[in-house]
């Protein structure tokens, strides 16, 4: 993403770096979005991984290594080299699935974890022209292309007739066992829709959507999402309320209505687990 703003006295070493991170992911993912000649490739779990993924790794993961020698690394396509209790969480491409189709809707995911704790997280996403960031105790800001920074903050939805729910896709809930309790979270709210990817907590982080929830992911598909989410107000648990990036399952809402979904979800899983 063009004209991102420079580090300032309200930027840490440690978020200016991850910005600077963030304008290398873009300089190398977007000329290759809807490029003629992509290469496709299968992983061995069956999912997509593009030449964009891999480029786009590949130069974070030696930057951080030539400017953070000290720190751990964690990336979904090259994985993990441990080193110390500060440790680099990356989705080079976050929403490969519509990269390769040609659809905007994708980021790089770029996070600090600290002694378990995701201290920064980054999402940029140059075809939406669009970037979001935050660090604990700094709050949670957003620029799109040209404008300036402008603070994020989650909804004041308290009821769940009131709110909109993004539940990411279907199939993750039935394979998870929790199909029940998404018909019974879609019976209660206002709206849901499947917005996908990282767009659905940000979405949310900018207050205009409530209650964001997943199943089927890993560290890296939400490291970065969570400290932008707690800071615009929100809470960002698994599905059963542990606060941890790390169960494989994602709940994230603007705070009100989190032990609502909770409740919600917990009262029909017994159910949904037979489905």
């Amino acid at each position: 993403m063009s004209e991102q703003p420079a580090a300032t006295s309200t930027h840490s070493a440690d978020l200016a770096f991850a910005l600077e991170l963030a304008d290398l992911a873009d300089s190398i993912s977007l000329p290759r979005f809807r490029s003629a000649d992509l290469r496709i490739d299968t992983k061995p779990d069956r999912t997509f991984v593009t030449d964009a993924d891999q480029a786009v790794e590949d130069a974070l993961r030696q930057r951080i290594e030539e400017q953070r020698p000290a720190d751990s690394f964690f990336g979904e396509e090259s994985g993990r080299a441990d080193r110390g209790s500060r440790r680099w969480i990356l989705d080079p491409i976050d929403g490969t699935s519509n990269f390769l189709r040609g659809v905007p809707n994708w980021a790089t995911l770029i996070a600090l974890e600290v002694d378990g704790v995701q201290t920064v997280g980054v999402v940029s996403a140059p075809a939406f022209g669009a970037r979001w960031w935050a660090e604990l105790g700094q709050g949670a800001w957003g620029q799109d292309a040209g404008a300036a920074p402008r603070r994020l903050h989650v909804s004041g939805v308290s009821d769940l007739e009131h709110a909109s729910l993004s539940f990411q896709s279907i199939n993750q809930w039935r394979e998870a066992g929790y199909l029940a309790s998404l018909l019974s979270l879609e019976e209660q709210v206002w709206r849901d829709r499947a917005y996908g990817d990282m767009w659905s907590y940000m979405l949310l982080a900018e207050g205009l959507v409530d209650i964001v929830a997943e199943f089927d992911v890993k560290a890296y598909d939400l490291a970065a999402l969570v400290p932008i989410v707690t800071e615009a107000g929100g809470r960002f648990t698994d599905i059963d309320g542990n606060e941890s990036a790390w169960n494989g399952s994602a709940l994230a809402t603007n705070g009100a209505l989190h032990d609502a979904v909770i409740s919600v979800v917990a009262a029909h899983h017994t159910d949904s687990s037979a489905q």
